[in-house]
């Protein structure tokens, strides 16, 4: 209440102020003109004769005279505006005045009246000229025989109205103030519980319901202290719903929250109105970009959307498997919508939950392919000795040289099978201790270890003439279960010369990484392998080159072994290759 108060008086203070300057301005200047032109008529009186005989000494003479007597100075101008006589100044040095305004609206036969700085004198001068006339006689038509004209300065005019300004300002201040102070008392009177109320109503807002408005009588109405009484009940009440509410809404969000399921709640207009966190996450968006915004512009999967838009037009709840992603990065989910129905029955949007199954989905595929490669690495030897025993049986008994070598091929393909089975019960060993976590781990110098796997394959590498160098520092020391990492880098060694020219080299090379962590590099310089073979290569049974690879002997189980050995040991192995410039396998363990 008070501010507008302060400022309609300090408006209509400053209004007034404004109109009485004004009007005492132009009161001043219309007294000033007044007795401007008062003397002027007198002065133009005397210098009527001397202006009618064009005796311009006189005239200077009387300009003189006349200035000191009026206090005014006196100027004479003619008809074509040349000045004839001043009282303070030289005439002849003086420019034409006939465009000067005062002075040609004297020659017009009207009273001039003019306010500027006078270039004569530098000083601010109020003009007034007034017409001549040339005497009436019978040689010619009456006229202006000239202009006489008389100037004061405006500084005592400027003075006089300053001190008045100055008079009405200071009144008008001190009305303002006595005003202003009157105002504050009745308006804190009336404001003081309204304002009161409003703290605690703001409070109340904050959910701070333990204050109460509390105020005497004399300090408030009674209209008002009605008020209060309803807002503290009014309080009271909020308080025992907020905690209510409060109370259901902590327990949901933790809920929704801690779900790992991505939760979508979506309105009939398919704008989105709630996400969780695993939501957020699997969409790509911001909280605060994706709540209250349409799903097309926040959602940019078409089969998702689809089922979104199903479900707020359908009535029955449905689910359906809906994929992300494409190639090695696609994953699997089982969206789950069900509408959402208000108290009066009307749908109010959809409720959407999708749940990853990708793991589940990508276990399903490696125990489908594990059981097709199984079985066809087991039928292929399994074939092959069921075909030469036939051979024997159906009379090749009788060829003993015959006999001699179909019982070698029946002995290579056991030997084969015998491996597959070592390789799985190897495979399921390291799996089994790796999960009952009963894979014991020593501190121990790497190097030995290494050179052992060297004279493992050395063999290998002696048949096909290819030289196997090591390069490990014989302080490097690693937390292992030597028997195991052994293995391991054996079979990549064995791989290496497996798919290595004849005449050629494999380097193994172990040193500590930037971060510290033990790096052990098997590299040769064979055939390499295709880029899109790398990410599947550590599989069960998968071979990027299958005819190769069973030409060679491989069981396809060793960089699985690989693999898991290493897992076992908290560390991973990765490989890059490029077709025809060898590979390189790392194997990467906590320092």
């Amino acid at each position: 209440m008070f501010p507008p108060l302060v400022l309609v008086m300090i408006a209509t203070v400053v209004g007034v102020t404004a109109f009485a300057t004004r009007y005492t301005y132009t009161f001043s200047i219309a007294r000033t003109e007044d007795d401007l032109r008062a003397r002027t008529q007198l002065i133009a009186a005397q210098l009527a004769g001397p202006l009618a005989k064009g005796d311009e000494a006189a005239l200077r003479r009387l300009c003189r005279v006349l200035s000191q007597e009026g206090e005014a100075r006196v100027t004479v101008i003619m008809p074509d505006g040349r000045v004839v006589a001043d009282s303070m100044a030289d005439p002849e040095r003086m420019e034409n005045h006939a465009h000067r305004p005062e002075v040609a609206a004297a020659l017009a036969g009207r009273v001039g009246v003019a306010s500027r700085l006078s270039k004569t004198v530098a000083r601010e001068m109020f003009y007034l000229a007034l017409p001549a006339p040339r005497p009436v006689t019978g040689s010619g038509p009456p006229g202006v025989a000239g202009v006489v004209r008389l100037s004061i300065p405006m500084t005592p005019v400027a003075r006089i109205l300053a001190d008045i300004w100055r008079r009405i300002v200071l009144g008008a201040l001190v009305v303002v103030i006595l005003a202003v102070l009157v105002t504050l008392l009745v308006s804190r009177r009336i404001s003081r519980p309204l304002e009161e109320m409003q703290r605690v109503a703001e409070r109340f807002g904050q959910h701070d319901f333990k204050r109460k408005i509390a105020m005497s009588g004399r300090e408030m109405s009674r209209e008002v202290a009605g008020l209060a009484e309803a807002l503290n009940r009014m309080a009271q009440d909020l308080n025992e719903r907020m905690e209510t509410v409060t109370s259901q809404k902590n327990e949901l969000e933790a809920v929704f929250s801690s779900m790992v399921e991505a939760v979508l709640v979506i309105d009939a207009e398919e704008r989105i109105e709630r996400l969780n966190e695993a939501a957020l996450k699997l969409l790509g968006v911001q909280a605060q970009r994706g709540i209250g915004r349409p799903m097309v512009e926040t959602v940019r999967h078409a089969e998702l959307m689809k089922f979104v838009r199903e479900m707020t037009r359908s009535e029955t709840p449905a689910a359906k498997e809906i994929v992300f992603g494409d190639g090695a990065g696609q994953r699997h989910f089982q969206a789950s919508g069900a509408p959402l129905v208000d108290s009066q029955g009307r749908r109010g949007g959809a409720l959407v939950v999708l749940n990853d199954v990708t793991r589940l989905r990508r276990l399903e595929t490696i125990r489908r392919e594990f059981v097709a490669n199984v079985s066809h690495e087991l039928k292929t030897p399994i074939t092959a000795i069921k075909g030469f025993v036939e051979t024997i049986c159906d009379g090749a008994a009788g060829r003993p040289e015959d006999v001699e070598r179909f019982l070698g091929i029946i002995l290579k393909q056991a030997n084969r099978l015998h491996a597959i089975v070592d390789d799985l019960l190897a495979l399921s060993r390291i799996e089994r201790d790796e999960e009952q976590k009963e894979i014991e781990l020593q501190v121990a110098p790497l190097k030995p270890s290494l050179q052992n796997c060297l004279d493992s394959a050395a063999m290998r590498a002696k048949e096909k003439e290819i030289a196997i160098t090591l390069n490990c520092p014989p302080e490097l020391t690693l937390s292992m279960n030597p028997r195991l990492m052994e293995q391991a880098v054996t079979n990549l060694l064995v791989n290496a010369i497996k798919y290595s020219p004849a005449g050629g080299e494999v380097q193994v090379k172990a040193g500590r990484g930037a971060g510290g962590e033990v790096l052990i590099q098997v590299r040769d310089v064979g055939c390499g392998i295709a880029s899109e073979h790398l990410p599947r290569l550590f599989e069960r049974f998968y071979r990027s080159d299958k005819a190769r690879s069973r030409k060679l002997g491989g069981t396809g189980l060793g960089l699985a072994i690989v693999k898991h050995i290493v897992q076992a040991h908290g560390g991973t192995v990765g490989v890059e290759s490029e077709l025809g410039r060898g590979s390189v396998f790392t194997i990467s363990l906590p320092g």
